[in-house]
């Protein structure tokens, strides 16, 4: 491999993933220019890429805030799955390969090879049972890794049931000063990365999140309950366990503040008490609450870990308040010393890089 290959892509060549989501903190946090930088690094080295994204990204301005946006630079080769409307405004030459059957608001859901350097608007499916049906089609298109973009909001295409890595873009359009940014984004790291459980504790939960509900079981192993309920409602389901002799709870879908307000509930009661969730982006709490769940005595598990491949910071924010790049990113990497942080933008550039043989 080529010197002048970036440190974050070495880091995503030496894990080997076949599917990496690039996710933001929040808008304008950089994700676009690190999926471009991935893009680069992945043309520079021959492997084959396919790109789709959850929502959508490369059109011309932010749908929130209306202002410009960097486009996504897709390079000859690159496989792309994204809505029929979406080509109309591509301003690359593509061949269309594949069709998924896959229905959006902006038309079905395409493949599409590209034939020329430039850039495009990336449009693709929303939920992420179509999300792996997309990822399969690229995958038997010829894409080695696949890079998913994701969208504000959407952080599930995180989730490893989809991705086997994630990209996480930091950055000052977060709000607040620079230990502000640091501070919420180890926050974000604390409630992605928690720890995936144990093959027994697996075993006993795979049915929930197979089938999707809630399971309880007794100290003994005992199924208490086992019921494909909705995790918004199973707050009442979960407290007529409150007297009994519970130790491991199971919640296949979302844990919001209702949900969490009952686990807090019960934990109080039965310190010990083991909760496994899908994976951490289905943790709609705040990091100060996973550690009050601790302090308790509770132990909190995923059924899946989310692998952090890399940090990318981004010291420019559109609404002010930037920060001076070098010094960010020598305090994000002092902050996180184990996720490879990195600016793309202060990278060698992309005509820069020298071809190297495939790595996938």
């Amino acid at each position: 491999m080529s010197l002048n290959h970036s440190a974050l892509w070495q880091r995503i060549v030496a894990t080997k993933p076949e599917t990496l989501a690039v996710m933001g903190m929040t808008k304008n946090t950089g994700k676009t220019v690190a999926l471009n930088h991935l893009l680069a690094q992945a043309a520079a080295a021959q492997v084959a890429v396919g790109v789709t994204s959850i929502g959508r990204d490369g059109e011309d301005r932010d749908a929130v805030f209306f202002v410009p946006k960097p486009p996504v630079l897709v390079w000859p080769g690159n496989l792309v799955a994204t809505a029929r409307n979406t080509l109309e405004r591509a301003k690359v030459r593509t061949k269309l390969i594949d069709v998924t059957g896959i229905d959006s608001p902006m038309g079905e859901i395409v493949v599409v090879k590209v034939l020329t350097y430039g850039d495009m608007e990336v449009a693709g499916a929303s939920r992420s049972t179509d999300q792996l049906r997309v990822i399969a089609r690229l995958q038997q298109c010829g894409a080695a890794l696949v890079l998913l973009d994701g969208a504000l909001g959407r952080s599930h295409h995180a989730s490893p049931a989809i991705a086997d890595g994630v990209i996480l873009a930091t950055g000052a359009a977060i709000g607040g000063g620079m230990q502000d940014v640091i501070r919420k984004t180890r926050d974000r790291l604390a409630i992605l990365g928690i720890a995936q459980a144990n093959d027994v504790i697996r075993a006993q939960c795979q049915a929930v999140f197979e089938q999707g509900g809630v399971g309880v079981w007794s100290r003994d192993g005992e199924v208490l309950l086992m019921a494909g309920i909705s995790t918004l409602n199973a707050a009442p389901a979960l407290m007529e366990y409150a007297q009994s002799d519970i130790q491991t709870i199971a919640v296949s879908g979302a844990v919001g503040r209702s949900l969490w307000q009952a686990l807090i509930a019960l934990v109080t009661v039965k310190p010990g008490l083991t909760l496994v969730v899908n994976d951490g982006t289905r943790l709609f709490v705040e990091a100060a609450d996973l550690a009050a769940f601790a302090k308790l005595g509770g132990q909190l598990l995923a059924y899946r870990a989310i692998h952090i491949t890399g940090i990318t910071v981004n010291p420019f924010s559109p609404l002010g308040g930037n920060f001076e790049p070098q010094e960010f990113l020598n305090a994000a990497r002092q902050a996180f010393p184990d996720f490879g942080v990195s600016d793309v933008l202060l990278q060698a550039s992309p005509s820069s890089l020298t071809t190297a043989e495939s790595v996938f």
